[in-house]
């Protein structure tokens, strides 16, 4: 889906930078929208939760400490340091947001108007990135930014014909319909064989299946040295992720956080606080040493989070 998307901007004449924006951003994170629309339609919360929550984890431990195993990550764009803050501000949003027993007295439930209001979030963040993006038309930086870099990571090929990268969006958006529905499917009949949690099913199951795409380009980018685009590309899905389809959820179906959901918020918080150290301060370098440690913390709380569910 995604190649065939940028395939067909770049024949209309898009500049990448937009396509990178607006394709990649989305696209990375299609996995995680079907899953969690379709868990939304069948009454799946707690899966659709899982699945979001996990996957932010997974993106930044998983992926982020794998990618700086195989190469120390270096940051110079000022892109990611915009979007860093932004990231954990809406996390901490969200976390607010799951505040319900204490702030309301009330169960904590993710419901319509917080899912409008994420979304209005998240226009906002839209607006910001492509306005600075045109401003910084002329920054030599923009030549190294990590749009850009993913939709060049897209092609295989010279772009073909329009009817072929049509067939291949098509074909990409049915194939991840039928994925998305399988993964509801079973994940759910999967916790009730395992008795545990479906939550527990969507943060470590469903999560890691729909971070593939993240896993996958932020690979690939740390062998080929594109550092930016590891990162750029982590923080965005996460910010899609919590900016865009968790809300998008709430707003189709209000979203009662499962048990251990308002730690499984706050964990996210804490781990992308982490990166403000290493990318902001110091060296702006996450070495080899930093990715092992990432690494760690990830499967510990895949361990911790486990055995609370047995």
């Amino acid at each position: 889906m995604l190649r065939g998307a940028s395939g067909l901007a770049e024949l209309y004449g898009i500049p990448p930078l937009v396509v990178g924006l607006t394709v990649v951003a989305f696209g990375t994170s299609a996995p995680e929208l079907v899953v969690n629309v379709l868990g939304a339609l069948r009454g799946e919360t707690a899966l659709a939760f899982g699945n979001i929550a996990g996957s932010n984890m997974a993106n930044i431990g998983l992926v982020l400490g794998l990618a700086a195993l195989i190469t120390p990550i270096a940051i110079e764009g000022q892109i990611i340091r915009r979007e860093l803050p932004l990231l954990l501000l809406a996390t901490a949003v969200l976390f607010v947001m799951a505040l319900d027993p204490v702030l309301r007295d009330s169960t904590a439930v993710l419901d319509r108007s917080d899912g409008v209001v994420m979304l209005l979030l998240f226009a906002i963040f839209i607006y910001i990135t492509a306005s600075d993006l045109l401003k910084e038309a002329k920054d030599p930086l923009q030549k190294s930014d990590p749009l850009v870099s993913a939709v060049d990571a897209l092609r295989l090929s010279p772009v073909s014909s329009k009817r072929f990268q049509v067939i291949l969006v098509v074909v990409g958006l049915f194939l991840l319909a039928i994925g998305g529905k399988m993964t509801i499917d079973h994940g759910t009949v999967l916790a009730t064989l395992l008795g545990v949690s479906p939550v527990i099913i969507g943060m470590f199951v469903v999560a890691i299946g729909t971070s593939l795409p993240e896993l996958v380009t932020s690979v690939m980018a740390a062998l080929k040295g594109q550092a930016d685009l590891c990162v750029g590309n982590v923080v965005g899905s996460n910010l899609f992720n919590s900016m865009f389809v968790l809300p998008v959820t709430a707003v189709i179906l209000p979203i009662e956080l499962p048990p251990g959901g308002t730690i499984d918020l706050f964990a996210s918080f804490a781990i992308a606080l982490w990166l403000f150290p290493i990318f902001i301060f110091g060296k702006t370098i996450m070495n080899r040493a930093t990715g092992a440690l990432f690494l760690g913390i990830y499967f510990a709380y895949v361990a911790l989070r486990l055995a609370q569910s047995i």
